[in-house]
């Protein structure tokens, strides 16, 4: 009776094992990180001029 119930146990902690999922595939090559910061820096050089041609 015991060893009926230990591989009964047994048999479910085999099942309920599992590989692991394969790693995530490296992103692609020249991945903009900070696209917005030439624009960002054009419009505040636009903002700029235009206060000093309003003095």
């Amino acid at each position: 009776m015991v060893a009926s119930v230990l591989l009964v146990l047994i048999s479910f902690v085999c099942v309920a094992q599992s590989t692991p999922p394969p790693p995530m595939p490296p992103p692609p090559p020249g991945l903009p990180i900070d696209g917005g910061i030439i624009a960002g820096i054009f419009i505040g050089i636009v903002i700029g001029v235009k206060k000093l041609l309003k003095r």
